[in-house]
């Protein structure tokens, strides 16, 4: 049997030391979910938020393949602690488990130069607006699907303002590209960078970036980044970060859909 697990201090051991922001944001009841194989003395854990997974503990082939009504997605990102985990996962979901390598970066707090990250902002191209993600351009971006993540892990506004942060480049009035949190915990948020398509490889994503790092370090905040590929830890190391590792997950489709359907979105 699985269970949510609200006193979320039970699960702390089993992801001890994963330096994982949205570990975090479920740990401290932000937002997200812990699934467990018992209340009190769980041994095998699940963290659970948006599209991704997190595995900690024993093995547990109930877990692997558990979802909830509320977290039934049609694509999943599972991240396994440990080999145990990664084989198990590979033998529930067989085909429709992708193994990907990504790619963790530090978390060096004392690590950002203010000075480069305003002159990159500064390099803004003419015809463009660099804008905060207010109430108006919340609303607009849960309306978009490419830049939906930018707030869809945020029940509303309200919940925005608290645990959120985000900068977007308007051209003409339209979004076309965007730093913003993923998800937030206390403490900081996940960055979530997106350019639209026709709009890409102008430089346009490190901008945003530069300037979201900014508004969170005014904040006190620290801005997590997890790379998906090599493209977006090239992106991270140009803004001061230091990648720290790579490391192995799954992307996951439901059953009955092809995984090429989600290209894409990848």
């Amino acid at each position: 049997m699985i269970f949510e697990l609200k006193e979320t201090k039970n699960a702390e051991t089993l992801f001890g030391g994963w330096q994982e922001t949205m570990i975090w944001s479920c740990l401290q009841g932000v937002m997200g979910r812990i699934w467990t194989d018992a209340l009190d003395e769980p041994a095998s854990a699940m963290a659970v938020l948006g599209d991704f997974c997190f595995l900690a503990g024993r093995p547990n082939r109930e877990l692997v393949l558990y979802e909830s009504e509320e977290d039934r997605r049609e694509f999943r990102i599972m991240v396994p602690r440990d080999e145990r985990w990664a084989r198990l996962i590979e033998a529930c979901h067989g085909t429709r488990a992708k193994k990907v390598t990504r790619y963790a970066i530090k978390k060096e707090p004392e690590v950002f130069d203010r000075a480069l990250l305003r002159r990159i902002v500064e390099g803004l191209p003419e015809g463009y607006q660099l804008q905060k993600i207010e109430e108006t351009l919340f609303r607009r971006c849960r309306e978009i699907p490419w830049c939906r993540d930018w707030v869809a892990q945020y029940e509303d506004y309200s919940m925005y303002q608290r645990y959120g942060l985000g900068a977007v480049i308007l051209k003409d009035g339209e979004p076309v590209s965007g730093a913003s949190s993923y998800s937030g915990y206390q403490g900081g948020i996940e960055i979530e960078i997106d350019t639209r398509e026709d709009y890409q490889r102008r430089g346009l994503a490190l901008i945003c970036g530069a300037k979201l790092i900014l508004m969170c370090l005014e904040r006190g905040w620290y801005p997590g980044w997890d790379a998906q590929n090599l493209g977006s830890a090239a992106l991270a190391e140009k803004l001061g970060y230091h990648v720290d590792r790579a490391y192995e997950a799954y992307e996951v489709v439901q059953e009955g859909r092809s995984y090429c359907h989600f290209q894409n979105r990848l």
